[in-house]
């Protein structure tokens, strides 16, 4: 639970960058580093050697959708492999709307209407492809849609009839199921367990009315992160504050139907015009040629950024780099996907996947995002995957990619407005920290959540953790004392 604090002291600290000092917040903010005496009323913490750290920033998730996807059936690996194991899935009771979320044509094929009315014939099902852009939806969950909402452009049609497959029309589903954004109270609470002190939501159709829900969640305090709000060019007319900061103008690029050029290098034209930075979603390597080609046609702009650059051989890496782009990857993708790479992806483009040192060599701006809720939303699990490269089954992918804890770290330590700057603690700084419970020469050999024990935002705890020894947790010096 969050606690409001007016001063604090953190003492015996094993401060990020500056060795073990004492720190005191102040007013929301850094006061002073160094050998530190304790004041009247002020609240003191004795970190006991333990690691105080920035807090972390998840550069690239969608927050609404993870909120919801809490809440949903998992439909793909690890959970549910096979069609057995779908339809046992499928089979949880009830008789309202199934929303199942994570499914992979793996699983048993590419679905559609006629394959889920097999497997769930009495309630309303939709399921969400993986990928985030696809839902399949049976029988009954078309009936009552259709009888809402004339078809959308994206709902599939195949001698006369409707497959189920519904493509890109997350808006019209929304609007035909009356749908409200969900509330961030429980998921926001979870990121201050792991020491994420920030967010940068980039789902690509943000616009003011999503803006104003987030404002609406911090204001009654749901939700304690600072947030980044990237989107539609629309959105910069939404009202933003220090919580809650305009980012990206977000472009997601689809290989199978990738938009105009011309169009494109407007979009991202217009998107500079409003002193905003591109942020371009590249999951293969011909969506990546035709992001920088459009890149390189608008002109960049400082900051500029390619989204997961999935796959970047050696001369698409050089471009990126001549461009002076920044990328944005998502470590964990290959330990919660590594072995269906290996089964999918050719032998020859393996080496490309996720890379991460390969990008640093070149001075590539890396930062790092969980992309949640289309993966894990853990950023120590990513930054494990990002030291050890290996796959859930333990093979290795581009061993060569590995980074070492520090610079693990430093993915979740940038700047959300300039990766290219690390964020410090120092005095001056907003009091945004993640205290670890034991000093860092310990924890980069485990680099797990568990070693979270206080999160701090704006100079309130928004964490901390129950299971402290005796003493250990935050006391207040009484002035009569």
């Amino acid at each position: 639970m969050a606690r409001g604090l007016s001063d604090m002291l953190i003492r015996n600290a094993e401060i990020w960058r500056n060795g073990t000092l004492d720190l005191r917040i102040a007013a929301g903010r850094i006061a002073e580093i160094g050998r530190l005496e304790p004041r009247d009323g002020e609240t003191l913490i004795d970190a006991h050697g333990g690691a105080l750290l920035p807090g972390l920033h998840d550069h690239h998730l969608h927050l609404s959708a993870l909120a919801v996807a809490r809440a949903s059936t998992r439909c793909g690996p690890p959970d549910v492999l096979n069609e057995a194991d779908l339809a046992a899935a499928l089979a949880e009771p009830g008789s309202g709307w199934l929303r199942g979320i994570g499914y992979h044509e793996s699983v048993a094929g590419m679905l559609d209407a006629e394959a889920l009315d097999r497997l769930s014939p009495r309630r309303p099902v939709r399921i969400q492809h993986r990928s985030g852009r696809m839902w399949f939806l049976n029988s009954h969950a078309l009936a009552l849609l259709l009888d809402r909402a004339p078809a959308p452009p994206g709902l599939e049609q195949r001698h006369g009839r409707w497959t189920g497959r519904l493509f890109d029309e997350d808006r019209w589903l929304r609007d035909a199921l009356g749908s409200k954004p969900p509330g961030f109270a429980a998921i926001g609470a979870i990121f201050a367990e792991m020491g994420v002190t920030g967010l940068t939501d980039l789902s690509p159709a943000n616009e003011p009315a999503i803006a104003a829900h987030f404002a609406a969640e911090q204001r009654r305090g749901a939700l304690r992160q600072r947030c980044v709000m990237g989107g539609t060019l629309a959105l910069a007319a939404g009202a933003f504050n220090e919580q809650l900061r305009l980012g990206p103008g977000k472009l997601h690029l689809h290989e199978s139907a990738l938009p105009d050029f011309d169009e494109t290098v407007a979009f991202l034209t217009a998107t500079h015009r409003q002193e905003r930075v591109a942020a371009i979603h590249c999951v293969t390597e011909t969506e990546l040629v035709f992001a920088l080609a459009a890149l390189e046609a608008a002109g960049t702009r400082t900051g500029d950024r390619i989204e997961h650059a999935s796959v970047a051989p050696d001369p698409l890496v050089e471009e990126i780099a001549r461009l002076e782009l920044r990328v944005v990857s998502q470590p964990h993708f290959i330990a919660e996907r590594g072995d269906l790479y290996l089964r999918e992806v050719e032998a020859v483009a393996r080496p490309f996947l996720y890379r991460l040192a390969g990008l640093r060599r070149a001075g590539i701006v890396l930062a790092a995002g969980s992309d949640a809720p289309f993966g894990s939303f853990d950023p120590w699990a990513a930054m494990r995957a990002a030291v050890s490269r290996r796959t859930d089954d333990g093979e290795t992918i581009g061993a060569d990619e590995a980074l070492t804890p520090e610079e693990a770290l430093t993915l979740y330590l940038a700047d959300p407005i300039d990766l290219a700057r690390e964020r410090r603690i120092e005095p001056g700084s907003a009091a945004d920290l993640c205290l670890l419970d034991r000093p860092w020469g310990e924890a980069r050999l485990r680099l797990g959540a568990g070693d979270v024990r206080m999160t701090v935002i704006d100079g309130s705890i928004v964490h901390d953790r129950i299971d402290q020894p005796d003493g250990a947790r935050a006391a207040r010096i009484d002035p009569a004392a």
